[in-house]
């Protein structure tokens, strides 16, 4: 099964700032643009950010594997060489985690490794890569 971009358009209240962000340190790489709004190829899948007036916002997180996830979050599944490749570089732009980068699940189905931040508008981003693909969906 060939697997389709996605698209996922998300809020900042500072687009320059986030474009910087998102360009700069994550280093994605910036498509069409406007006044209003911003793409970027999100390892092959499109993201785009859109500018929103601040508003208050619900900080919320569950428990997973002893950590607290914040929600909501999103992100990709990477191959484990270029997620130890990305997490090298956050580190070294002095990224400022909310979980740091380790293995969830050890010895387990699902075993993966996984990392969260946000970014300068507070929109969690998690960035995993699994032991073994095969079990994305195991139980």
């Amino acid at each position: 099964m060939s697997i389709q971009p996605f698209h996922l358009a998300i809020p900042v209240h500072n687009l320059n700032e986030c474009r910087i962000f998102y360009r700069d340190v994550l280093g994605f790489t910036e498509g069409r643009s406007s006044e209003h709004w911003v793409d970027f190829d999100f390892f092959g899948h499109q993201l785009v950010i859109h500018y929103k007036e601040k508003t208050k916002t619900d900080s919320s997180s569950n428990p997973v594997d002893g950590k607290d996830v914040p929600v909501p979050h999103f992100g990709v599944v990477l191959d484990m060489k270029t997620f130890k490749a990305f997490s090298s570089l956050l580190k070294s732009k002095n990224i400022t985690f909310i979980i740091e980068p380790y293995i969830r699940f050890k010895g387990k189905a699902g075993e993966q490794a996984t990392m969260f931040f946000k970014d300068p508008s507070g929109n969690a981003l998690e960035f995993k890569a699994f032991k073994d693909m095969n079990q994305l969906f195991s139980t």
